[in-house]
């Protein structure tokens, strides 16, 4: 689709009038009438206000002329999956399982590809090919090329450590010990849990990326525990499998 079309698209899929959406961009409506007749395309200052007022990549707003890849897993990006600045703009280098509010997620290579493994199989390649693939990749993406300049230090790292501790000092029958947290965005892990009123409540927000891992039971039986956790809370949950019959354990602001 050409610019000029998807600006007039998503201005109208958002309900505004040229004038609404000029006055927002703090432009004329006239300048907003030349970017949907196609004559002139947004400097690169209101394509970044574009972007945020309609949520969608600069790449989108430009019609897509290059294929996002992120760049430290390797992973194809859809505007749903792009992760996202301290400041809420997108940053089309990464996606949300690497990259999550100006922060880095992974510093280990080896973690990272082990994460991998686990969906590439799931569409079909043998684990051999998956670290195969992954071993071959990652080295050529700027993230890992660049690791140091891009590291915090271990910043992240040590947050993590803490997190595992605090979730371990909880002493939750059944649950092992966590040694490992790992990038989940939350529409993956967003389940509807049902109250003692009767209703079904999520507590995550599709578009955050948190950290957690999913952990069988030293108990045994049918249900795992699912561990999620960020800079303001801590939540322990049971399943079934695929997230079937969730139950929420422990729900705990840090």
């Amino acid at each position: 689709m050409e610019s000029n079309n998807i600006f007039l698209k998503l201005r109208k899929k958002k309900g505004l009038s040229q004038d609404e959406l000029a006055e927002k961009m703090m432009v004329t409506r006239q300048a907003v009438s030349r970017w949907e007749n196609g004559e002139t395309i947004p400097n690169t200052e209101t394509l970044k206000l574009l972007s945020k007022e309609f949520n969608v990549t600069i790449n989108t707003l430009l019609g897509e002329p290059k294929k996002l890849i992120c760049q430290c897993c390797g992973m194809p990006m859809e505007d749903e999956i792009v992760g996202y600045n301290k400041d809420g703009s997108f940053n089309e280098e990464f996606c949300k399982w690497c990259y999550a509010d100006g922060t880095y997620t992974y510093k280990n290579m080896d973690d990272l590809i082990d994460v991998c493994v686990k969906q590439l199989v799931k569409k079909g390649f043998t684990e051999e090919q998956a670290r195969v693939h992954m071993n071959t990749t990652l080295p050529t993406l700027n993230y890992w090329k660049k690791y140091e300049e891009l590291s915090d230090n271990g910043q992240f790292e040590m947050f993590k450590e803490q997190l595992m501790e605090e979730i371990n000092a909880l002493h939750i029958p059944g649950l092992p010990k966590v040694e490992k947290l790992n990038a989940l965005v939350g529409s993956y892990v967003n389940l509807a849990y049902r109250l003692p009123s009767g209703i079904t409540v999520k507590f995550l927000n599709d578009q955050s990326t948190y950290l957690g891992n999913q952990l069988e039971s030293e108990f045994g039986g049918d249900r795992c525990f699912g561990i999620l956790a960020n800079m303001d809370f801590i939540m322990v949950s049971t399943y079934e499998t695929e997230g079937k019959n969730p139950e929420l354990l422990l729900y705990k602001k840090r």
